[in-house]
């Protein structure tokens, strides 16, 4: 089983990695198979089923399918672009992607919000047609967005493209036991193993300059969200609080009396500053999605700023460490919020941090695999109930909570010996079927939980 380094983090745009992302990226598919079509459409139509229909203007999917539909992607968003094309279309009506002619396109009547059920595939399902100039469906694919940014049409998810193990990889776990048996057998740690791996798809200066740029964009979000303070869109007047709570821990430092505690604020709000700017739509690092982004630049950040001995040689280490545990994650259960609730996205993401931790700071296999159990087994059951369908409340603070979990799991796990009662594999079984039992309400529907219970307004 292979999934790079590079498809559990992306770089993109808030405030959803499956709401979001995963539709521009579908747009953006659609659009290669107009381009290779033999005849010329007329105008365009999108459908969104499932909790893309739910929660899709909490989570900016109806802007996402119009700017992707206009030809953007997430990973070359530029917000000056997307504010134009935004712009023009509803002066116009009409949509000019590059390499394709003006087709008509009006959101109020051709982005239709189907509240029914889902589609079979997935809980994040959405269908792009294009039109003949008589209003008639020319051509038609089926998408889902199956969390983290992936996407998958309808015929590529029924012949288990999801679970594609691609050109063979010199360590080819697709559990966590297989893991560590492959880490005895050769002497290598997890992140040697998926280096080595990581290498059969890449040279070596691509793999070192790409993990370099997912820190570098992770670190930056970071910094942006503890520079500025207001209140995030949406209409829930979400106040940001990462500044605030930053400038008073800096004015507290060097106190004798500061309590050890106080680390945990500082934790939380490298996590709070990231999923700030993700609820603004800033560019983010899916980790391994959006509404997770915060937890593993948090733990990072906490490890460079904080933990003695420290240094940013290792960051790749930390990375390599945490995709592989996310990959165990993604092939065996979920990392979809819709899918599985909460615990497949914050639960996942404090896994990969707890690991990545242990890993830089000298645990071995069996200790990375007894951290990211840990961290996960403690998110078990976690339902995904956002206020206002917004990616805000409770999931800024959610992120903060969840990389204090992963920095406790990684240092309870370095005080063993690897030895521990709940294998990693068994978590990850268990979480599967979690989210298999839980009702739809609790499933990034807002629907239930939270989101029923506090007012929205």
């Amino acid at each position: 089983m292979f999934l790079s380094v590079f498809e559990m983090f992306k770089v993109g745009i808030g405030p959803s990695s499956s709401h979001t992302m995963g539709p521009m990226v579908a747009a953006a598919r659609f659009l290669e198979l107009l381009r290779a079509a033999p005849f010329a459409a007329q105008g365009l139509r999108a459908h969104l089923y499932g909790s893309l229909a739910f929660t899709g203007v909490g989570h900016a999917t109806d802007r996402a399918v119009i700017l992707g539909l206009a030809g953007l992607r997430p990973e070359s968003y530029d917000h000056e672009a997307a504010e134009a094309a935004l712009a023009a279309n509803r002066e116009s009506g009409r949509l000019a992607p590059p390499g394709l002619p003006e087709m008509a396109f009006d959101p109020r009547a051709d982005l239709r919000f189907d509240f029914g059920p889902p589609l079979p595939g997935h809980a994040n399902g959405l269908v792009l047609e294009a039109l003949d100039a008589q209003g008639d469906v020319i051509l038609a694919e089926t998408y889902y967005s199956v969390g983290g940014g992936f996407v998958l049409t309808a015929e590529e998810l029924a012949r288990g493209a999801d679970r594609d193990e691609g050109a063979p990889v010199p360590y080819p776990f697709t559990s966590a036991a297989e893991m560590l048996e492959m880490a005895r057998a050769s002497g290598r740690s997890v992140a040697a193993m998926k280096r080595a791996n990581e290498l059969t798809r890449r040279d070596a200066a691509t793999l070192d300059q790409g993990t370099r740029r997912i820190w570098q964009v992770m670190r930056d979000c970071i910094d942006r969200g503890l520079a500025h303070d207001g209140t995030l869109p949406g209409g829930l007047r979400v106040p940001r609080r990462a500044r605030g709570i930053h400038d008073a821990l800096l004015a507290e430092r060097g106190r004798n009396l500061t309590a050890p505690h106080v680390i945990n604020d500082w934790i939380s709000t490298y996590a709070m500053a990231v999923n700030e700017e993700n609820a603004a739509g800033g560019q983010v690092v899916t980790a391994p999605t959006n509404g997770a982004a915060g937890v593993v630049p948090a733990v990072i950040r906490y490890w460079l700023d904080h933990v003695p001995g420290a240094t940013e040689r290792k960051v790749e280490e930390f990375l390599l460490t945490a995709a592989a545990i996310g990959g165990l994650v993604k092939y065996n259960a979920s990392i979809s919020g819709a899918e599985a609730g909460c615990q497949a996205e914050v639960g996942s993401a404090a896994a990969m941090a707890a690991a990545g931790l242990c890993a830089v700071m000298g645990g071995t296999p069996e200790q990375i695999e007894n951290a990211a159990e840990i961290a996960l087994e403690h998110h078990l059951g976690m339902t995904c109930d956002p206020v206002k369908g917004l990616v805000q409340v409770p999931c800024i603070e959610r992120n903060g909570l969840g990389a204090i979990k992963a920095v406790s799991a990684a240092s309870l796990a370095l005080r063993g010996d690897g030895r521990h009662f709940v294998p990693l594999d068994a978590c990850i079984e268990t979480m599967r079927q979690t989210g298999a039992d839980m009702s739809e309400k609790y499933k990034e529907t807002a629907l239930g939980g939270l989101a029923v219970n506090v007012p929205n307004c």
